[in-house]
């Protein structure tokens, strides 16, 4: 009887599958040759996605990364977000990885509070940290409840495997106690500095709260120092590397541009928190410590001594089909991207000057391997690799559902202009478009843009940030995708990430506008 029942479902899922496969232009029909086609297909991801994880039923929320030294490998917690919550909600689901490419997940790790009497009947972000003295791994979260007088404490749980799990009902962290907010007190960070004791960072209103202790048991309150200016910065991840200290941080300020993964850096400690005395005088980089787009929300990292990488989230967006409520273009103000979405992993990049950039994981390479044909199908103002002229572009053959796209792109002077297009057709009125576009002469920004002649131009607020125009004008480019997620690498000092619907089973591009491009090595792998 169980054989027949799983043979039925199993029926019942393909007919369903057979079904969604039909929709437009692009099915399963095997009498037709759909690789010599070129028109745009409404394709639809697949349930849970294994580069950037998502699980098969809902979403993650702020990735809270740990590198488990006993194990030997990255245990990544997130709040697990469903499309309908409960009046309890955000418990702490966890995939394990070894290398940031292929995950196996871990399932509930915390759960929230037995009911909404309870201080955590609800959970926010937090950290995970093991202490060697006492052979105990410990989680410090946010206990959320907007019943009570303090709707967020810091709250803590131990376990001796990082499989069962004790919370310490008998602590918790106030901010009121000590002259914080009752509403933002929240995003617990723990680390070690160079005086052998452990600081816990939190995230308060408009300030950062700062605790110590010598056990991971009693904590001491050891003062605060500013965020920027009046931006909420939540997330906080704090480590130091080589020579530097760094602070991670997403500012969270309202439905702005802003709202990006940044840093800052400084020799010490101490003068990493001065630093947000005056942020303007103390950005690390050209551009104000920008690490990705809005795309990529926060961001904290975790290192295994060798490598650091960071882990975010990618946002879903909202609609039906691409075109009917155009879902791309979210991004700006009125169209803010949702919360919660796919696990996206960069490995953090530090140059000589401390300065960071965010680059692709190694590990991608090797998971993206089985090598796909390369084809023109359309073209304009392309002869022999090279592309002239406005409005000149060439069309490549469909894209698989986990797509590696790199090539080589090469700008005949200091300001010609590129993009990639994708969910790209001969018959499009709309398609997707990163512009690496000229900000001045020796700089450069990813804009995202609708373009076709029904496109709405650019993108409010999903724009990436400026990088330095490559001395000889010569641009290696690195672009996966994971069904509807997107990360484009630009010579180790530009990521951007995206939500794009679509990009799977139709055509990309490379266009050019006005000038000349040259663009060579062009590859498409998948797995």
């Amino acid at each position: 009887m169980k054989n027949l029942i799983y043979s039925t479902i199993a029926l019942m899922l393909s007919a369903l599958s057979l079904t969604a496969c039909s929709d437009d232009n692009f099915g399963p029909d095997p009498e037709k040759d759909w690789t010599g086609t070129a028109t745009f297909f409404n394709s639809a991801d697949e349930k849970g996605f294994l580069t950037y994880y998502t699980p098969a039923i809902g979403r993650c929320g702020d990735p809270m990364p740990f590198y488990d030294q006993k194990a030997g490998d990255f245990k990544v917690l997130y709040l697990q977000e469903y499309d309908n919550n409960g009046p309890c909600y955000h418990p702490y689901w966890g995939v394990a990885t070894k290398d940031g490419a292929t995950y196996e997940p871990l399932g509930e790790i915390l759960p929230v509070g037995a009911s909404t009497a309870l201080q955590d009947a609800s959970l926010g972000t937090g950290c995970a940290v093991y202490n060697e003295k006492d052979g105990l791994y410990y989680i410090y979260y946010t206990g959320y409840n907007v019943l009570l007088p303090n709707r967020e404490v810091v709250m803590r749980a131990t376990s001796t495997d990082f499989k069962t799990w004790t919370k310490d009902n008998e602590w918790t962290l106030k901010g009121t106690d000590y002259g914080y907010s009752p509403t933002d007190f929240r995003d617990p960070q723990v680390f070690q500095t160079n005086d052998g004791l452990w600081h816990m960072v939190i995230s308060s209103n408009l300030k950062f709260a700062e605790f110590t202790s010598s056990d991971l048991k009693t904590w001491s309150h050891a003062g605060s120092f500013n965020m920027v200016w009046d931006r909420m910065c939540e997330c906080p991840d704090i480590f130091k590397m080589g020579d530097y200290w760094y602070m991670i941080y997403s500012e969270g300020y309202k439905d702005n541009f802003s709202r990006k993964v940044k840093y800052m850096k400084a020799s010490s400690w101490d003068g990493l928190k001065a630093c947000f005395d005056k942020p303007d005088a103390n950005w690390p980089d050209s551009h104000d410590g920008v690490l990705d787009s809005r795309g990529f929300y926060a961001g904290k990292t975790a290192s295994n001594g060798a490598d650091r990488y960071i882990w975010g989230w990618c946002p879903f967006r909202t609609g039906s089909t691409i075109h009917e409520k155009n879902i791309n273009v979210g991004g700006g103000k009125g169209n803010e991207p949702n919360w919660s979405g796919a696990l996206v992993c960069h490995k953090v990049i530090q140059h000589a000057d401390g300065t960071l950039t965010l680059g692709e994981v190694p590990a991608f390479a090797a998971k993206y391997n089985k090598e796909q044909t390369v084809s023109v199908m359309a073209s304009n103002g392309y002869h022999g690799g090279t592309l002239s002229g406005d409005d000149a572009y060439v069309l490549y053959n469909r894209l698989g559902t986990h797509n590696h796209l790199s090539m080589t792109i090469k700008t005949g002077n200091n300001w010609d202009k590129f993009g990639i297009s994708l969910v790209r057709g001969t018959d499009s009125k709309q398609y997707y478009t990163m512009v690496v576009n000229p900000e001045w002469e020796d700089g450069r920004k990813v804009n995202f843009e609708q373009e076709g002649e029904e496109g709405k131009g650019f993108i409010e607020g999903i724009d990436g940030y400026n990088f330095q125009r490559p001395a000889d004008n010569t641009y290696h480019i690195d672009i996966y995708t994971d069904n509807s997620v997107m990360v484009m690498y630009i010579n180790d000092v530009c990521a951007y990430t995206n939500r794009i619907y679509g990009i799977q089973k139709n055509c990309w591009s490379i266009n050019n506008y006005g000038g000349s491009i040259t663009i060579s090595d062009v590859k498409v792998t998948q797995y």
